[in-house]
């Protein structure tokens, strides 16, 4: 299962033209292919050079890339929370997702109108977090009655949760995020049920005109959605001779993707079985039992031990059966953290 980036932002602001980039079918065109699963939903695959390296040394028949579904969400207008313009599905998608990549507009195109008559990033900017933050005052509302009659009966989990909801509650009137609010880990499961919008990491990507694609964005990925559309056209030589071009290194969806996967706070482990090279994405300081389940259930039930390399000490050493002679393989228990890079071979009872 990947984990889900939900793109929002005001109409007219390239959201559907950089999902097109996304999730074009030339499957065969690159190394990292975007494929479709849905008309608003496509899975991409997760840019990574040590695969290509281990690729070299292992020579797998397949190798098979880690993968983040990008969603295609509903454009939002001012209001969206009263349910205006598709405001409700608006609203319903965005809960269904990990993170948020929220798009904002700096290009001015005669042909390509803006909602509020003039280009302010900013502004936009403002505008989705206002009716994301208008969104969870509501429903922390309706979850804060709930619990207020509990409370009175005594219930203490119930005054717990109803504590934290009226801390974040104060912060979002002072249109405050709470992602932005220092909650525990203890906190942010007590009220995980509620599922508020603005707790979800966002990556904040501004859509630029095709010649202000080298200028910096403070805490903005920068990209422009119409180059992104051309460079998927092309095949893996020309594209790598539009980027030197354009006198930038990777592409601003390399660069979305390398984002989501960072504010999602995963690490990439990866697996050499039957021929098949394979990366796996886990969240940080998942025990080795939690990440060989991704693999099969039958490998965390029957966990014995996971048998671990560093990627980068097994492409020196060239060979796993030099590294095993080398002693370069450790053994690792159940209470093992898996690390960004660990080439793992899980030993589980049949």
């Amino acid at each position: 299962m990947s984990f889900s980036i939900g793109i929002v932002g005001l109409p007219n602001v390239g959201k559907s033209t950089l999902f097109k980039a996304l999730t074009k079918k030339q499957v065969n065109i690159s190394n990292y292919p975007f494929c479709t699963i849905d008309k608003n939903v496509g899975v991409v695959a997760v840019p990574d050079k040590r695969l290509d390296e281990l690729q070299k040394v292992l020579k797998p028949q397949k190798t098979l890339p880690t993968t983040i579904e990008f969603v295609d969400i509903a454009g939002l207008v001012r209001n969206a929370h009263k349910g205006e313009g598709l405001g409700n599905q608006f609203l319903s998608h965005i809960r269904e997702v990990d993170a948020i990549a929220h798009l904002v507009r700096s290009f001015a195109k005669e042909n390509i109108t803006h909602v509020s008559g003039k280009i302010d990033p900013q502004g936009d900017q403002q505008t989705v977090n206002l009716e994301l933050i208008f969104a969870d005052l509501d429903t922390i509302k309706k979850h804060s009655e709930k619990l207020t009659k509990l409370v009175h009966g005594q219930d203490k989990e119930a005054a717990k949760k109803l504590e934290v909801l009226n801390r974040i509650k104060t912060e979002l009137e002072n249109e405050k995020l709470s992602s932005e609010i220092n909650l525990t880990d203890e906190e942010k499961e007590l009220i995980e049920d509620v599922n508020l919008l603005t707790i979800k990491p966002v990556i904040y990507v501004i859509n630029v005109s095709e010649n202000d694609i080298n200028k910096s964005h403070a805490d903005f990925v920068t990209i422009s959605a119409q180059i992104e559309s051309e460079l998927s056209e092309l095949n893996d030589n020309e594209r790598q001779e539009f980027l030197k071009d354009l006198n930038v290194e990777e592409s601003g969806l390399t660069n979305l993707i390398k984002k989501s996967y960072q504010v999602l706070n995963l690490v990439t482990f990866f697996t050499f079985q039957n021929k098949i090279l394979q990366a796996w994405i886990v969240e940080k300081e998942t025990p080795a039992p939690k990440a060989a389940a991704k693999i099969h259930t039958d490998f965390a039930e029957g966990f014995i031990k996971a048998e671990i390399i560093n990627w980068q000490n097994l492409i020196k050493v060239g060979s796993e059966q030099v590294a095993r002679d080398q002693g370069l393989i450790r053994t690792e228990g159940k209470n093992y953290l898996v690390q960004d890079g660990d080439v793992i071979h899980f030993r589980f009872a049949k």
